[in-house]
C-alpha cells in the first residue's frame, strides 16, 4: 500500500514507457527515505516496477479505486471488517490482479476497520449530544476516544456513562426475572416480572410480549387486589366490631352491671381517656359502654339502674 500511495502522486505521462524507470527510481528513493527499503531490496522493486506496469496498463492510480471503494462503505456494509475487506479485494482484483495476494488482507481490514470507526463517529454526531454518546458507549468505544471524538468534558460522560450502566444492570435484572419464570405461561410471566417491578418497555423488549398481554394481566390483576382489598376490608371490620363487642340494647343484665362496676374500678384508677379506654379493650368491656363512660359518666348510674343495680 505503501507503493500504491506514492504512484499516486504521478501523472499518466510519468508511468510512459520512456519515463516509467526514472518515474520508479524517483519513487524507490522517496520510500528508502520513509525507511521502507526498495532500492537495495529485490523484493520491494519488483513490487514497485509490477505495481507501475499495471498503473499504465489500467489507466488510472491503483488509490484511486481503492479509495472509492473505501468512501462508499457505509455502515450497514461492514458487519464483518474481514469479510468486507475480502470483498473489496475481489471487487478490484478483477482490474488489479496482483492485490489479490494474500499479504493486502491484513492491511485492507485495518483500513476497513477505520473507516468503520469514522462512520460510527459521524453518526454519533449526527445524533448529537447523550444519544450520540450513549451510541459510542454501546459500540464500546474507549472514554477518551468518545470525549475527543465528541467534544465532551469528562464529568458529562461520567453522568451519562453511570446511566447507562444504571440501564444495563436493570435489564440484567428483569433477564434473570424472566429466567427464573422461564417454564411458566406467558400470563405467569408478566404477573412475575410486574410484581418485581420490572418496567413495561423491558417486558417487551427482552420478553418480546406484546403490550396487549401485559394491558390484559394488569386489568387481571387490579381486579384481584380490588377483591382481596374488599376482603381485607370486610376482614378488619369483623374484627373491629368483635374488639368493640356488643352494642348496648345487647347486653344482658348481669353484663351490663359487671361491666359496669369494672368501669368504675378503671376511673378510679385513671381519668385519662386514652388509659381508661386501654384498660377497658384489655378487659373486654364493650366499646359502646366505654364511649359512654367517657362523654356522659353520669348515665352508667341510669343504665346500672335499669339493670336492677
Amino acid at each position: 500500500m505503501l507503493i500504491e500511495k506514492q504512484i499516486q502522486k504521478y501523472t499518466e505521462k510519468d508511468f510512459s514507457e520512456a519515463n516509467r524507470l526514472t518515474t520508479s527510481r524517483r519513487i524507490a528513493e522517496e520510500l528508502d527515505k520513509t525507511g521502507y527499503n526498495v532500492s537495495k531490496h529485490g523484493g520491494h522493486w519488483m513490487q514497485l516496477t509490477a505495481a507501475a506496469e499495471a498503473r499504465n496498463r489500467v489507466g488510472r492510480p491503483f488509490m484511486q479505486d481503492f479509495d472509492r471503494a473505501v468512501s462508499a462503505l457505509s455502515l450497514e456494509d461492514i458487519k464483518d471488517t474481514y469479510a468486507t475487506a475480502m470483498k473489496i479485494i475481489r471487487q478490484l482484483g478483477k482490474d488489479w490482479p496482483s492485490f489479490l495476494a494474500s499479504e493486502h488482507r491484513a492491511d485492507v481490514d485495518e483500513i476497513v476497520a477505520s473507516r468503520r470507526i469514522e462512520l460510527m463517529i459521524a453518526r454519533a454526531k449526527e445524533l448529537s449530544g447523550e444519544p450520540g454518546i450513549r451510541y459510542l458507549i454501546s459500540e464500546s468505544f474507549e472514554p477518551k476516544a468518545i470525549m475527543e471524538a465528541l467534544g465532551v468534558s469528562a464529568e458529562g460522560y461520567k453522568s451519562i456513562k453511570s446511566k447507562v450502566d444504571a440501564e444495563l444492570a436493570e435489564k440484567a435484572r428483569v433477564q434473570e426475572l424472566f429466567d427464573a419464570v422461564a417454564g411458566s405461561s406467558e400470563e405467569e410471566k408478566i404477573k412475575h416480572l410486574l410484581n418485581n417491578r420490572a418496567a413495561e418497555e423491558l417486558i417487551k423488549e427482552i420478553g418480546g410480549i406484546e403490550q396487549s398481554a401485559i394491558d390484559a394481566v394488569k386489568k387481571a390483576m387490579e381486579q384481584e387486589l380490588a377483591e382481596k382489598k374488599r376482603k381485607e376490608e370486610e376482614l378488619a371490620a369483623k374484627k373491629a366490631a368483635e374488639a368493640a363487642g356488643p352494642a348496648l340494647e345487647d347486653i344482658g343484665s348481669d353484663d351490663m352491671l359487671s361491666y359496669i362496676e369494672g368501669i368504675r374500678e378503671i376511673m378510679e384508677f385513671s381519668d385519662v381517656e386514652k388509659d381508661i379506654r386501654t384498660m377497658c379493650e384489655q378487659s373486654s368491656i364493650p366499646k359502646a359502654l366505654v364511649d359512654i363512660a367517657i362523654s356522659d359518666p353520669d348515665k352508667l348510674d341510669e343504665l346500672e339502674k335499669k339493670a336492677g343495680g
